[in-house]
């Protein structure tokens, strides 16, 4: 399904309140969690097509289990497999997750005493997993690794009969979503520590019932905080998100207000406001903690005619597609003064985009969801439109609630 969106000239966002899918992020640790705590209950949950593989995989009970796109599930799944005692797995996925590296996080498992061997290339997934009772506790994992590595260890060590305790080796990456993955389990009443580079988690056989509440979905809330900076005018209020967020992309408010974006909490209900036409003449980050919102950013920048330096982006090459190639091939198309390392990307400052652009979306929900906004200043197709399904499936409708202009087109 292709899209063509577009606005007029004029156009301005009044106040519409949107309702936000729970947070993906949350949503399936806290699915793992209740697999091995049945009694929780959960609330607000994520409708996004990695949290219905996640939770499909958790109930089942087939030989081979397939997550598809979902390399949250893939990572969170090894872990819990592993420890499964007595249940036999092979854990597989689309083609692009056969590319997509677990190494790390099955020598990790491999240290505390799991059974884990690969199908067909070493390194990759699909992977044969048979759980077995886990009585080793210490690991030592790069820290410099995709941060779902480690949160798939912290998730289930509680069940392990002698917890675990992480030592991680070098500079730490994505601290924030670590940090997410220790609160969910402290919210549990489940003792944790991270202190230097060690983290530890005490074992816990059974946790007391708990409504657990999952708050909606920063990264998804990142697109309109570019619709806000691009419009003209912009008032758009989205629920349910709180001014203290576990989701490192809750820096989505200080980053935006260098672009001309207040953001302003009322109970439950977050609205960005465009302020100004204020914007820096070039934005400089280090998005080491919060790489996913990399796309939406470098959009908006083009948008706004600014240039962009942004760092910390290592990890964005072993996802969905390699993004950081992706972006420059698309933003390139559109005009872009655009260039790439291993880790980082400079855009150079354009006051033209070309109009009428298809972008390739690489069955990458992110990029189709990042490059939206951009119909605010020239009319643009989204190719493959229905990968957004991944994290965000009413994308789509709730861009025609703020008065977008979608419609499908052939070819």
């Amino acid at each position: 399904m292709n899209l063509k969106l577009t606005t007029n000239s004029q156009f301005t966002i009044d106040n519409s309140l949107l309702n936000i899918t729970g947070s993906k992020s949350e949503t399936n640790r806290l699915l793992l969690l209740q697999a091995l705590f049945p009694n929780i209950t959960l609330a607000n949950t994520s409708n996004s097509d990695d949290s219905e593989v996640m939770q499909k995989a958790l109930k089942g009970n087939e030989g081979i289990v397939d997550i598809h796109h979902a390399g949250t599930a893939m990572r969170f799944l090894t872990a819990y497999f592993a420890v499964n005692e007595g249940r036999e797995v092979v854990l597989t996925g689309s083609q692009r997750m056969t590319e997509r590296p677990i190494k790390v996080l099955v020598e990790a498992l491999e240290q505390l005493g799991a059974k884990i061997s690969y199908e067909k290339e070493v390194g990759y997934p699909p992977i044969r997993i048979k759980g077995q009772k886990i009585t080793a506790s210490k690991v030592n994992i790069p820290a410099n690794v995709s941060s779902q590595y480690i949160s798939a260890l912290l998730l289930v060590a509680p069940k392990l009969e002698n917890g675990i305790e992480i030592t991680l080796v070098g500079e730490i990456t994505s601290v924030p979503y670590i940090k997410m993955t220790l609160a969910l389990l402290n919210d549990l009443d489940i003792k944790t520590s991270f202190e230097g580079n060690v983290i530890t988690v005490y074992p816990k056989q059974e946790v007391a019932s708990k409504v657990m509440t999952v708050e909606s979905d920063w990264s998804s809330a990142s697109y309109f905080f570019s619709l806000a900076a691009l419009a003209e005018k912009a008032t758009i209020s989205l629920t349910s998100y709180t001014e203290t967020s576990l989701q490192g992309d809750s820096a989505l408010v200080d980053i935006y207000k260098q672009m001309g974006v207040e953001t302003h909490f009322d109970g439950n209900i977050m609205t960005l406001v465009k302020q100004s036409d204020f914007k820096p003449e070039n934005l400089n980050l280090e998005l080491n903690n919060t790489p996913d919102i990399a796309q939406t950013i470098v959009v908006t920048c083009l948008g706004l005619g600014i240039g962009c330096h942004l760092t910390g982006l290592h990890t964005l090459k072993i996802k969905e597609t390699d993004r950081l190639e992706a972006l420059r091939i698309e933003l390139t198309k559109l005009g872009a003064d655009i260039s790439v390392t291993n880790d980082s990307l400079t855009l150079v400052a354009t006051s033209e985009i070309n109009s009428n652009i298809k972008i390739a979306t690489y069955n990458d929900h992110r990029m189709a969801m990042a490059f939206a906004p951009l119909a605010l200043k020239v009319p643009i197709i989204i190719e493959n439109a229905e990968v957004v399904s991944k994290s965000y499936p009413d994308f789509w409708e709730d861009l025609k609630k703020l008065n977008f202009d979608v419609s499908e087109i052939t070819a």
